[in-house]
């Protein structure tokens, strides 16, 4: 099977954390694919609090690589020992597996003077870790740096989620942008508008039909749900929200065109 990556953009709070969760929901329903890798290339780390997952800052990347500067201002790394394989190392050592899928929480950065090759070895180590499963699910930052620098590279699918706001489609219009400044080759850019009104939705399909790229598609609409705003407050499992819910139902018919 050709491995599949699929990642969520867009400005922040526009809701694709959730979007890239109930996805997972979907994929592990749908049973197509055996091996699934979900990265949370946000700092924030928000992917554990929404399916219930307790991260601590050690077992993240970011973590990880605080600890490794550590040892190495203390001279505790061996002189033998080359700096890809250490950093190598330390991130497979933050791969958490659990029970149906595995997780690499990227968390926040190693703050000043960090590790000169750490940013070009993570973006290795992903693709290293990618090629060991069927599909890979990735939560972007909101920043259009991850773009810039070129870490969204062999991604298949890049889904851009917009809400009804200015600020939101220009973001959409601007990663797009970036994508083709740095030469990204995603085979689709799937726009999804969420917590969009259906009276908008020509607003949308114009903005996106502006877009002068072939790549670009509109996916559709999806509305705002209570439910699902009800169990991020009550900190649940979104992975546990009832397959009849509107809202999943309506994004799983996206998610169909994606998978």
């Amino acid at each position: 099977m050709t491995l599949k990556i699929v990642s969520f953009s867009g400005k922040g709070g526009v809701g694709k954390s959730t979007l890239m969760v109930l996805m997972l929901k979907h994929i592990l329903e749908s049973k197509k694919y055996e091996n699934i890798l979900v990265i949370d290339a946000d700092p924030d780390a928000n992917i554990g609090d929404i399916i219930g997952e307790e991260v601590g800052f050690k077992q993240t990347v970011g973590g990880k690589m605080t600890a490794l500067k550590e040892k190495i201002q203390k001279r505790q790394i061996p002189l033998e020992v080359s700096k890809d394989s250490i950093i190598e190392s330390e991130v497979f050592g933050a791969l958490i597996e659990l029970d149906d899928f595995d997780l690499l929480e990227m968390g926040r950065g190693e703050g000043e003077g960090c590790y000169c090759s750490v940013n070009n070895t993570l973006k290795r180590i992903i693709d290293i870790l990618s090629k060991n499963y069927d599909i890979a699910l990735i939560d972007s930052p909101a920043g259009l740096e991850h773009f810039a620098r070129r870490t969204g590279r062999d991604v298949t699918d890049l889904v851009i989620v917009t809400d009804a706001s200015k600020m939101g489609f220009h973001t959409m219009e601007r990663i797009v942008e970036v994508t083709n400044e740095v030469h990204l080759d995603f085979k689709n850019i799937l726009v999804i508008g969420n917590r969009f009104p259906e009276d908008m939705k020509n607003l949308l399909t114009e903005k996106v039909e502006n877009i002068k790229d072939d790549r670009v598609k509109f996916l559709g609409l999806l509305p705002n749900d209570e439910e699902i705003s009800k169990m991020n407050l009550l900190e649940k499992n979104l992975l546990d929200i009832s397959p009849e819910n509107k809202f999943y139902k309506a994004a799983k018919d996206l998610f169909g065109q994606i998978i």
